[in-house]
């Protein structure tokens, strides 16, 4: 992939040499929500951070840390939930819809499209929660609890999906959400031996796919999971990044 051009990098391999900052999936996401599927896309530093800190730190991680940081204010666990909204109830049916569109989209294949649903979901969860803050929750501690635990669910729902994309951060937000072991496995090579040459040995890739905990479906969340307090998922970029590149591919100007 190119750059833009006014600002063409050398090269654009996406190897050692990024900022601390710059998350692994940081680059999956970007790949898979602006990447090629039809024709050609240029690949821009700008555009990057540009989805890095809006939608993947504003939209998506503000979603996780929100949610989770009021639960354990408030309650520290996963609190029972009360009697659904008529708002709470078209959430939870827009994020298990969802679930379909997004298989449905990847099977197309046109990742483009799944990263737009889910995104989609995480945006409608943070309006429900803004819209929620400016009303009861904001004056009760009754009003502040009778959400979360939708919320959470919804965060829950989207951290699924998000899975086959963003693998990392979403072991941590299964952390974050007070589950343990493996979420989903990720791949890893290793030495076998030749059956029909046992002095022989070759790589595999595989890994321990029967103890992850990851399924394609809305899995209800365990009221009363203890909670801690959580950390960013993704921190935001300096936007200087996108001005200059990295020091691997610096952008001609």
């Amino acid at each position: 992939m190119s750059g833009s051009k006014s600002r063409r990098p050398r090269q654009c391999h996406l190897r050692a040499g990024l900022p601390a900052r710059v998350r692994p999936d940081s680059l999956r996401y970007y790949i898979a929500a602006a990447g090629p599927e039809t024709q050609d896309v240029d690949f821009t530093w700008d555009e990057f951070v540009r989805r890095t800190n809006f939608e993947l730190a504003n939209e998506w991680g503000n979603l996780v840390n929100r949610s989770i940081s009021m639960a354990n204010k408030n309650v520290g666990a996963v609190p029972t939930p009360t009697r659904p909204t008529a708002a709470d109830e078209e959430l939870k049916m827009l994020s298990r819809n969802a679930f379909a569109v997004v298989a449905s989209t990847c099977g197309a294949p046109s990742f483009r499209a799944a990263m737009s649903e889910v995104m989609r979901v995480a945006q409608a969860a943070n309006k429900y929660l803004s819209d929620q803050d400016r009303g009861s929750a904001r004056t009760t501690r009754n009003g502040a609890t009778r959400s979360c635990t939708r919320r959470l669910q919804v965060v829950s729902d989207v951290n699924t999906m998000f899975t086959p994309f963003l693998p990392h951060s979403a072991q941590q937000v299964h952390q974050a959400l007070g589950g343990t072991g493996v979420w989903a496995a990720q791949p890893e090579i290793h030495e076998v031996d030749d059956l029909d040459s046992p002095d022989r040995r070759y790589p595999i890739l595989t890994g321990d796919y029967v103890a992850e905990q990851a399924r394609w479906e809305s899995t209800p969340i365990e009221i009363g999971r203890p909670l801690d307090k959580p950390t960013p998922l993704f921190p935001k970029l300096d936007p200087s990044l996108g001005e200059t590149g990295p020091d691997f591919a610096p952008i001609q100007k």
